[in-house]
Protein backbone atom coordinates (compact mmCIF):
# COMPACT_ATOMS: atom_id res chain seq x y z
CA UNK A 1 0.00 0.00 0.00
CA UNK A 2 1.20 3.33 -0.69
CA UNK A 3 -1.44 5.91 0.86
CA UNK A 4 -3.82 5.25 3.22
CA UNK A 5 -6.90 7.72 4.38
CA UNK A 6 -8.99 7.04 6.99
CA UNK A 7 -11.62 9.26 8.00
CA UNK A 8 -10.63 12.85 6.76
CA UNK A 9 -12.18 15.54 7.81
CA UNK A 10 -12.01 19.39 6.98
CA UNK A 11 -13.32 22.50 7.57
CA UNK A 12 -13.20 26.00 6.67
CA UNK A 13 -13.71 27.82 9.62
CA UNK A 14 -15.12 31.81 9.94
CA UNK A 15 -16.45 33.78 12.55
CA UNK A 16 -19.56 32.34 12.01
CA UNK A 17 -18.40 28.65 12.80
CA UNK A 18 -16.95 25.80 10.82
CA UNK A 19 -18.26 24.93 7.24
CA UNK A 20 -17.46 20.61 6.86
CA UNK A 21 -16.01 21.08 3.37
CA UNK A 22 -14.08 16.79 3.47
CA UNK A 23 -16.50 14.60 5.53
CA UNK A 24 -15.54 11.29 6.35
CA UNK A 25 -13.09 10.43 3.38
CA UNK A 26 -11.35 6.78 3.35
CA UNK A 27 -9.41 4.87 0.59
CA UNK A 28 -6.63 3.24 0.15
CA UNK A 29 -4.13 3.32 -2.69
CA UNK A 30 -1.85 0.61 -3.72
CA UNK A 31 0.83 -0.07 -5.71
CA UNK A 32 0.30 0.10 -9.48
CA UNK A 33 -3.22 1.77 -9.35
CA UNK A 34 -4.75 5.36 -10.31
CA UNK A 35 -6.86 7.76 -8.33
CA UNK A 36 -8.92 10.02 -9.90
CA UNK A 37 -11.07 12.51 -8.31
CA UNK A 38 -14.48 13.75 -9.79
CA UNK A 39 -17.27 15.96 -8.97
CA UNK A 40 -18.50 19.05 -8.95
CA UNK A 41 -17.52 22.62 -8.40
CA UNK A 42 -17.04 23.35 -4.75
CA UNK A 43 -17.28 20.19 -3.60
CA UNK A 44 -14.12 19.44 -2.04
CA UNK A 45 -11.87 18.10 -4.36
CA UNK A 46 -8.71 20.50 -4.17
CA UNK A 47 -9.19 20.53 -0.50
CA UNK A 48 -9.20 16.96 -0.22
CA UNK A 49 -6.11 16.48 -2.85
CA UNK A 50 -4.36 19.73 -0.46
CA UNK A 51 -4.76 18.38 3.04
CA UNK A 52 -3.51 14.74 1.91
CA UNK A 53 -0.15 16.91 0.97
CA UNK A 54 -0.52 18.70 4.24
CA UNK A 55 -0.82 22.18 2.42
CA UNK A 56 -4.20 23.33 3.88
CA UNK A 57 -3.68 26.83 4.91
CA UNK A 58 -6.33 29.23 7.08
CA UNK A 59 -9.00 29.10 7.40
CA UNK A 60 -8.85 25.70 6.06
CA UNK A 61 -7.84 23.20 9.07
CA UNK A 62 -7.69 19.17 9.16
CA UNK A 63 -10.59 18.45 12.32
CA UNK A 64 -10.22 14.38 11.90
CA UNK A 65 -8.73 11.24 10.14
CA UNK A 66 -5.27 9.99 8.90
CA UNK A 67 -2.58 10.23 5.82
CA UNK A 68 -0.60 7.76 6.51
CA UNK A 69 2.34 7.69 2.86
CA UNK A 70 4.26 4.50 2.57
CA UNK A 71 7.10 5.12 0.05
CA UNK A 72 8.44 1.69 -0.42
Amino acid sequence: MILDVKGLNVDYVSAKGAVRAVNDVSFQLRRGEILGVAGESGCGKSTLIMAIMRLLRPPAALTGGEVWLHPR
